[in-house]
């Protein structure tokens, strides 16, 4: 007779039918900057687990090097990586870590971008190119199976990529923030400092119960057509292509109206709002004219805080209250040298929307009751 079958599978048994997804979860810091790896430890911590082991680092050539210290071999890979002022660095490290795992055979490669760089420049203006396009291909070029991100400029720009795109929304830690830590939030209206930001005011407003104000007609980067040589009329005058009685109507010119307030703020808190505060001339030309229009306090709200050069001093020297962001980019410094700068921390968003991609769960729970125009 045959000698019985052994109860317990062998090793061999066990890992030919292994679930790959037990377990099988790595999350990478891509970032060489200490600072900006924060973030990454604050998600993995929510997780449970370690940071993957990775070298990143610039050689004396300023090429970027990127070395990866564990087997990744049919796992599921999160790449954290948070923008740094050296924002093509950034960039790169990214690509060479991400096209490192996809060549050490990772199962699955997600990309965890809370801020996207280069989202600005989504549209063509003049001779110019759409950038977010290009990153975006770059990105599913080197392998990327997979992005979250947080507040796109555009929402648009999810269009870019060939892969799937999770856009969370960090409204609802602003949101808790207003409840919890404006005491008096109840006579507050929010503010939209152009017409372009008005439909995320409006979202705010109905969600808080308040009232809104758009400030129109402010000074905005001038895009002169001059410059251009548009204006400047043929060298040649050519009547082959065109009738001679034919003539192509003219737009005319845009003409900036002087600064108003839509809206009453006499006596109240303004809140303004926005997705990005990195320039933050508008921002305190804003608030010094709703201060003229009886504000008694101030507000900026924000996602993303890349609050370049000098705009700490500036919020330092403006009628700003105070400017909260969340940690989508790492901003300490700019914490020390302005008091004024408050942080928010979004980790655990991002944290549970990797717990539920990894195990294959829906992610509309993190979507719910967010309508088209948020």
């Amino acid at each position: 007779p045959s000698p019985p079958l052994p109860s317990t599978p062998s090793p061999l048994q066990e890992g030919l039918n292994m679930n790959h997804t037990k377990g099988g979860l790595v999350i990478f810091t891509a970032n060489s900057h200490p600072a900006s790896r924060e973030l990454g430890k604050r998600i993995s911590e929510r997780l449970g687990v370690e940071l993957g082991k990775v070298q990143v680092y610039q050689e004396a050539n300023r090429e970027t090097r990127v070395q990866i210290q564990e087997s990744v071999r049919g796992k599921d890979v999160f790449v954290i990586q948070t923008m740094s002022k050296d924002v093509n660095t950034t960039i790169m490290e990214m690509l060479i870590l991400v096209y490192a795992c996809r060549t050490s055979c990772a199962r699955s490669i997600t990309g965890v971008l809370p801020y996207f760089p280069y989202s600005k420049q989504c549209k063509m203006r003049k001779r110019g190119s759409i950038v977010s396009k290009l990153i975006a291909s770059m990105m599913c070029k080197a392998g990327l199976t997979h992005l979250i991100t947080m507040d796109l400029h555009q929402k648009e720009i999810q269009g870019f990529f060939n892969i799937p795109v999770d856009n969370l929304r960090a409204s609802p830690f602003l949101l808790q923030y207003i409840q919890e830590e404006i005491p008096d939030y109840r006579n507050a209206v929010i503010v939209a400092k152009s017409p372009a930001s008005a439909k995320r005011a409006q979202s705010f407003a109905e969600r808080l119960r308040l009232g809104i104000a758009v400030i129109h007609g402010e000074a905005q980067d001038a895009e002169s057509d001059q410059v251009d040589g548009r204006h400047s009329p043929p060298t040649v005058k050519t009547t082959g292509a065109i009738h001679p009685s034919m003539e192509i109507p003219l737009l005319i010119p845009k003409e900036k109206p002087p600064i108003t307030v839509v809206g009453d703020v006499g006596g109240r808190i303004a809140i303004i709002v926005d997705d990005i505060i990195d320039d933050v001339d508008s921002f305190v030309a804003a608030a010094e004219t709703l201060k003229e229009r009886g504000a008694y306090k101030i507000f900026v709200m924000a996602t993303h805080g890349l609050l370049s050069c000098d705009a700490p001093r500036f919020i330092e020297e403006s009628a700003i209250d105070e400017v909260v962001v969340t940690n989508t980019i790492p901003h300490e410094l700019q914490k020390l040298q302005c008091p004024k700068i408050k942080t928010v921390d979004i980790s655990m968003i991002l944290s549970e929307a990797i717990r539920r991609i990894h195990n294959g769960e829906s992610m509309s729970y993190l979507f719910r009751n967010i309508g088209v125009d948020d």
